[in-house]
């Protein structure tokens, strides 16, 4: 292992955003919540079940809006349109719900600001000043928005979002497409790139891409979900890596 906590085959490093880079998850988690229960309340009533945090974890966390939806939804055996991607907020389809979703998100985020994770932007910057490259690899499709607001575009070589994913027509984690996608951006094979991520859904696109190591940021205390669903090692914060010899 290098000083970085890296195997020495490892030329890159794929960083996810949300609860990796920047405190968002926290905001992300109520906004679909807040989302889902309003849903909820109207279709059903008061005595509805609420969506919860292993609602969030199983269905939506890391994966693209309208997948996140569809998967929720269907854990509730509930069915809609899927409507456009125009839809606006307040219609009834899986693009609508996910877009009343993301103006919430936009909503918090304008009033509330965002915050960066010290320990990552720390550690990125040592990855960068001993030569290796990096991407950052998100779902979301505020990503360059967000990362401008902490000062932390410039960290990075290769950004694959959701606006280059919907470009390229890349399906979003637990597929692979997006990290493969940034890896040969990078110049890199899969098994010299390095997967940053605290989603299970980015667990799952790290090990499926055959990547050459699997980092899992505990953020909310999933330590052995993370290890089951493909983490080679298991962080609280990215600073840990850099004490390892």
């Amino acid at each position: 292992m290098t000083e970085l906590g890296l195997p020495k085959q490892i030329l890159a490093c794929l960083f996810d955003l949300d609860g990796v880079i920047t405190k968002t998850a926290v905001v992300h988690a109520a906004a679909w919540k807040r989302t889902f229960d309003d849903f909820l309340r109207q279709r059903e009533g008061d005595g509805f079940r609420p969506f919860d945090d292993a609602d969030y974890a199983a269905h939506v966390d890391g994966l693209p809006r309208a997948d996140g939806v569809r998967s929720f939804l269907a854990s509730r055996g509930i069915e809609l349109p899927e409507g456009t991607p125009g839809d606006p907020p307040d219609r009834v389809t899986v693009h609508g719900l996910g877009n009343r979703k993301n103006a919430l998100l936009l909503d918090m985020i304008r009033t509330e600001g965002v915050e960066a994770y010290d320990g990552t932007l720390r550690y990125i910057e040592a990855v960068r000043a001993r030569g290796l490259r990096t991407a950052v690899v998100s779902s979301s499709a505020n990503c360059r928005d967000v990362l401008r607001s902490v000062g932390a575009e410039d960290l990075f070589d290769v950004r694959v979002d959701g606006v280059v994913a919907a470009e390229r027509r890349l399906p979003g984690k637990p597929r692979p497409d997006t990290f493969l996608a940034a890896a040969k951006d990078l110049g890199v094979v899969p098994s010299e790139a390095a997967v940053f991520e605290d989603a299970l859904a980015g667990m799952d696109a790290g090990r499926s891409g055959h990547f050459g190591y699997v980092v899992g940021v505990d953020r909310v205390g999933q330590g052995d979900a993370l290890r089951a669903h493909g983490a080679d090692i298991v962080v609280r914060d990215l600073d840990e890596l850099g004490e390892r010899p």
